[in-house]
């Protein structure tokens, strides 16, 4: 008996009937031989962790372009966060922790240098873009010179559906959904707090009550919420008054931090900058880098839009100076 079979004979001893199991693990693009250590979840986090478009993650904008201190937070940070949340309430309801953290660590990766400014401005540009159909196009098409990673079914569609309207279909997957936005929120707020954009009295007094003030505290509240709505059950869930309070939080941190003024400049200069990128290749599709066109089936527009989406944001400046700042 291999190390894979013996994980995947616990996995089916001791996980929830709700679990996703990897001996039932299906959906690669490319049959393969199973790896005789690894069970294919935990293949699937190590693909994404060794992937150039991972590793860019550490050098593109969470929220704040030009933060000025070491202690702000970065994608790559963020991604973390998002997959410690995700296995720690996976393992608390018995679910598969390495597939919640495989989904965790690949749901970002699509995301555009500055942010969610990137984001906007190339779908301003191109009429649609979504980060997380981006990131699912990377990890099936565009990483490995076009070959992709082979991921598993269950993974790309967590990563798929971990923001919008669609329903991750595991309940790992919906437990990134829902843990994205409890870490974006407590850490973008505690990030903004440590700018001086934000004083912590300012919470909504509802949120101060339910979740407290902390950042720690907050997360502890949520996460425990989730844990205990969702034990022995179907789905992925939050008690009533958790929800309602975390949705007053989301709007208070678009309000005050998100579409604050205090930052409109730093997000036009990177909006600038995306315009700047988008029209240059377009009229000069052959300096694209090596590959990019073909992979895009001759689309000039996808082309390009997968190329500047996977810039860092420094990169993305650089490549801005040596294009159009005179010497």
């Amino acid at each position: 008996m291999t190390l894979r079979q013996r994980t995947e004979l616990w996995e089916k001893d001791k996980l929830s009937p709700f679990a996703s199991l990897a001996v039932d693990c299906r959906g690669r693009p490319r049959s393969e031989t199973p790896c005789p250590a690894r069970t294919c979840f935990q293949r699937d986090i190590d693909r994404i962790v060794h992937a150039k478009s991972f590793r860019r993650l550490m050098h593109k904008t969470q929220v704040f372009l030009n933060p000025g201190g070491d202690h702000y937070r970065t994608r790559m940070v963020h991604t973390i966060e998002v997959a410690r949340i995700a296995r720690t309430v996976a393992r608390a309801l018995a679910l598969n922790e390495d597939l919640a953290e495989a989904i965790a660590l690949g749901h970002d990766v699509g995301h555009t240098p500055f942010g969610h400014v990137g984001e906007e401005s190339l779908r301003s540009i191109i009429n649609y873009f979504e980060h997380n159909e981006q990131s699912v196009r990377l990890l099936k098409v565009l990483e490995k010179d076009g070959r992709g990673l082979n991921l598993t079914g269950p993974v790309l569609d967590g990563i798929l559906n971990h923001t919008g309207d669609g329903t991750p279909e595991t309940l790992e997957g919906q437990i990134v959904k829902t843990g994205d936005r409890i870490a974006y929120l407590c850490h973008d707020y505690d990030d903004a707090v440590r700018a001086g954009l934000l004083l912590k009295n300012r919470l909504p007094e509802k949120v101060k009550l339910v979740l407290g003030e902390d950042t720690s505290e907050m997360i502890t509240v949520m996460v425990t919420d989730i844990i205990n709505a969702s034990l022995e059950q179907a789905s992925i869930r939050q008690s009533e008054q958790v929800r309602e309070v975390m949705e007053e939080f989301r709007q208070f941190m678009f309000d005050e931090v998100y579409n604050s003024a205090v930052l409109w400049e730093e997000r036009r200069k990177g909006q600038y900058i995306v315009y700047a990128l988008f029209e240059y290749y377009v009229r000069n599709i052959s300096k694209l880098p090596e590959g990019f066109f073909a992979r895009s089936d001759g689309n000039k527009t996808q082309a390009v839009a997968d190329y500047i989406s996977g810039l860092t944001d420094n990169y993305a400046i650089e490549l801005f100076k040596t294009l159009f700042v005179p010497r």
